[in-house]
């Protein structure tokens, strides 16, 4: 209930106080109230605006305490009141969700556009930095920094914290976007912990997609990256089995797929793709489309699949697209084709750290017979899992690619 809460507490913290830090201060110290009160006293019927009014009541204390803390909220305070006046939270109804509205604000052109997501899956998702690191490719501490950065940058900067006019939404779109697509991820995919997948983190990136498909229909982009979600989420309950362990896509058990959310996605596919040139997240739905209309496997459309990853290389070119499009090569043309490519991304930076490359690679020599390169690049890929479920596949590879040198 925390985890749901917290963003929307958050948010509304945010927007009424202007500021990042003491927001997120009170809203811990008011769960941290809540952890001692509601074991003596129960649950309140309306969890979200308890928080609130506790974590208004702090705010308003470390104000009356630090009078140079409310000097600087005062200067920020009287700039916001310049765009229109704030309202007041509405504590006796349901807490409102302001979310969306503060992601635009964080996708605010005067951060760097990692910056911007990085602080918004950390203050708003409540990803933890680690995660929020292993999202960009990074170590921990480098992220660390980063997300200082940009609340330090928010602070100098005086952004204020408002909802952007209707003429700005189309230039913070994409990072938006991004942010909504970096928070389903880590759900598909844990980067740590006991279980495969974080299934809540998931369903609530569907749930801000789903509010920005309302708020935005015109936005082919927007219909994309719901398409794609939806389209990649229906196979949730087959990627595991009942152990919790991994199920690859070619072992899944395709009737456990969600048929009805596969159906929302196909049909916002052409919308995506219809009316001008198509977006990194059209393409991709396009894809998960493919392969969610495949019998199995083999009769996958592989050489449209490839087509489309040729496209979406001129639209986001990037070392991980190269990756994925060298797995779709594999299947369409043998694995020594995808080796090949594989190989040649040898010497990216960025994929010395990226899990899929060296599965990826594992998987292909394991195929070709090459046990012991295969076997390094188990271990390499083993070094790097960050769930269990992914390090019990890794090691029953690496299993099957030394069994041949013990017989």
């Amino acid at each position: 209930m925390f985890r749901e809460e917290r963003g929307r507490l958050l948010a509304s913290l945010v927007r009424q106080f202007g500021d990042l830090d003491l927001a997120e201060d009170v809203a811990s110290e008011a769960i941290e109230a809540a952890l001692v009160r509601w074991p003596v006293d129960g649950i309140p019927p309306k969890p979200g605006a308890w928080l609130l009014t506790t974590a208004r009541r702090k705010a308003v204390d470390r104000l009356r305490r630090d009078r140079t803390y409310a000097a600087r909220l005062a200067i920020l305070q009287v700039e916001t009141d310049r765009t229109g006046p704030v309202p007041p939270p509405d504590v006796d109804g349901d807490l409102p969700d302001e979310r969306l509205r503060l992601f635009f604000t964080c996708a605010h052109p005067a951060l760097p556009a990692e910056d911007r997501t990085a602080l918004t899956l950390r203050c708003l998702a409540g990803l933890t930095t680690p995660e929020v690191a292993r999202a960009f490719l990074v170590p921990t501490a480098t992220m660390a920094k980063r997300i200082v950065r940009a609340k330090r940058k928010v602070r100098q900067a005086r952004i204020p914290f408002r909802v952007p006019g209707a003429d700005e939404w189309p230039h913070r779109l994409p990072g938006v976007l991004q942010v909504v697509y970096s928070i389903f991820t880590e759900g598909y995919a844990a980067s740590s912990g006991a279980d495969l997948q974080r299934l809540e983190l998931a369903e609530e990136a569907v749930r801000l997609a789903r509010i920005l498909r309302r708020l935005l229909p015109a936005e082919r982009e927007v219909a994309g990256l719901l398409a794609l979600m939806l389209l990649v989420h229906a196979r949730r309950a087959a990627r595991t089995g009942p152990g919790g362990e991994l199920v690859l896509l070619e072992d899944q058990d395709r009737g456990r797929w969600d048929h009805e959310m596969i159906e929302e996605g196909r049909r916002l596919v052409p919308v995506a793709l219809a009316g001008g040139p198509p977006g990194p997240y059209g393409v991709q739905a396009a894809i998960a489309a493919l392969h969610d209309e495949a019998a199995d496997l083999a009769s996958t459309d592989w050489p449209q699949i490839v087509a489309l990853y040729d496209v979406l290389l001129t639209l986001t070119p990037s070392p991980v697209v190269a990756v994925n499009r060298a797995a779709a090569v594999a299947m369409r043309d043998g694995p020594p084709a995808g080796l090949a490519l594989l190989d040649a991304l040898a010497d990216e930076p960025r994929l010395r750290t990226y899990l899929p490359y060296h599965r990826a690679r594992a998987d292909l020599l394991r195929r070709l017979g090459r046990f012991d390169a295969a076997a390094a690049a188990y271990r390499t890929a083993l070094d790097l899992a960050g769930t269990e479920p992914e390090r019990a596949h890794l090691r029953r590879g690496l299993d099957a690619v030394e069994q041949p040198h013990s017989q």
